[in-house]
């Protein structure tokens, strides 16, 4: 079982996990597609693969209220774990190569490039994508 847990404000980092989970399902694995909201620090964590994803906040950082304390928690629970990050953003874009520098430390293994998409998604192709990668890593 291979989890895809994101928060999403506007709808677009919510239709990137939901074509990342079409990915892995694709890919022939079961996947389970929560909010932050949906899902606890210790369900998250018993997944072995996890993709990961978080709209940009303006100043290139991940939502403070809900998603940062939640990731923070998690941070500890991450090694030998293998990841991907995903998220929309409005301008800016650097903040997926911040966090994915944090899940390093933390012990997991990236295993895909992380995306970054601005906006909606307009074609999941790369969403689908990293959810194969995510399946076959």
């Amino acid at each position: 079982m291979i989890g895809v847990v994101y928060w999403s404000g506007t709808g677009n980092t919510a239709a990137m996990a939901e074509a990342i989970g079409k990915g892995i399902a694709e890919a022939g694995q079961e996947v389970v597609v929560k909010s932050v909201s949906e899902i606890s620090v210790d369900e998250a964590a018993a997944f072995d693969k996890i993709a990961l994803g978080c709209a940009d906040m303006g100043a290139e950082q991940l939502e403070e209220m809900e998603f940062e304390p939640f990731y923070t928690e998690l941070e500890g629970k991450l090694s030998g774990k293998k990841v991907v990050l995903f998220g929309s953003y409005g301008w800016g874009g650097t903040w997926l190569d911040d966090w994915a520098e944090r899940v390093k430390g933390a012990g997991a293994t990236i295993v895909a490039d992380n995306l970054a998409v601005l906006g909606a998604p307009e074609d999941e192709a790369d969403c689908v994508a990293l959810g194969k990668a995510l399946a076959e890593a």
